[in-house]
Parts: structure tokens; C-alpha cells; sequence
């Protein structure tokens, strides 16, 4: 983690409408697209699906990471308890990598999923099985693997879970 990255004030909120430019900005090289969408692509998916909750990582009030967080019919893909929310569309902004924000955000997650969805016990998600990178960061941020998977869209997925 850089300097600037320990120095920042890291949180998460909702997406609001302010955010809009910094989202729009948002760059990931093709070998990291192939396995997560761009903000302003999820957001025009989550404006018409009630279950999605589009969240942004703010690093000193500007956005450098996004995510949604799930709560429909598929959550059963991903865990078997019903008080089960999934993490999807994590992204870091290309120009913000490697400042520990995709981490810090992670580490926050557990903290805002009680605080907002107060019936969750667990976060879940998936991650394609050639993604080892972003599976290392969810295994180092808490998350367990217990040998669950699913057929993505871009192949097999690790199911990744996170007691809360």
C-alpha cells in the first residue's frame, strides 16, 4: 500500500448522483473488463432491479472503486441462508491500483453490510477461477472458500463467502 493510500480517508456510500463524474471516468485495462463491468454499465442495470444496491469506495471523497451489493432470487447460487447478500461488479479505477483502496474497501465491507442490511449473516460472491488476483485480495480480506462453484459468464467461478 502506497503512502497516499494510508493517508486517505477511506469509506463507503451508496452511489449518489454526484458521484456520477468520477464514476464516468473509470478505466480497466481489457485483461481486468473481461471480468467486471464498468460503473456507469452496472448502474443503468441497477436503476431497474430493486435488489441491487450500487455502492461506491470514496478515497478522501472521491470515487475510486465501485461494487453492488444483491439481494434477489440468486443469492441462492451463493449461499444456502437466505439472509445472504452478494458483492458483485467489484472494480478499482485502473489510475487508483495499487493504492490499497480495493482492500480497504473490502475490510469496510463487513462494517456497512450490519449497519445497512442488518438481517445479513453472510456476504457471497464469485469470482472466475482464472481472476487469481482478486481472489487472493477477497481471501485476504476474510472471505472463505469451501470448495463451492458456479458456471459464470466467463466460465467457472470460485463462490467466495464472508460470515458477518
Amino acid at each position: 500500500m502506497s503512502t497516499s493510500a494510508a493517508k486517505s480517508s477511506v469509506l463507503l456510500d451508496f452511489y449518489k448522483t454526484e458521484y456520477n463524474d468520477g464514476l464516468r471516468s473509470f478505466y480497466l485495462p481489457d485483461e481486468q473488463l473481461q471480468f467486471s463491468a464498468l460503473p456507469h454499465e452496472v448502474l443503468t442495470a441497477a436503476a431497474q432491479d430493486p435488489h441491487r444496491y450500487p455502492v461506491v469506495i470514496l478515497a478522501d471523497s472521491k470515487p475510486v472503486g465501485f461494487f453492488v451489493l444483491y439481494d434477489g432470487e440468486e443469492i441462492a447460487l451463493y449461499s444456502d441462508d437466505p439472509q445472504t447478500i452478494v458483492l458483485r461488479a467489484f472494480s478499482v479505477n485502473h489510475a487508483e491500483q495499487g493504492k490499497g483502496y480495493a482492500k480497504q474497501g473490502l475490510l469496510l465491507l463487513p462494517d456497512f453490510v450490519r449497519k445497512q442490511f442488518p438481517l445479513a449473516r453472510i456476504v457471497g460472491l464469485g469470482v472466475n477461477m482464472k481472476n487469481s488476483p482478486a481472489r487472493n485480495l477477497y481471501l485476504k480480506c476474510g472471505f472463505e472458500d469451501h470448495g463451492r462453484t458456479k458456471i459464470g459468464p466467463l466460465g467457472p467461478q470460485h463462490i467466495l463467502t464472508l460470515p458477518l
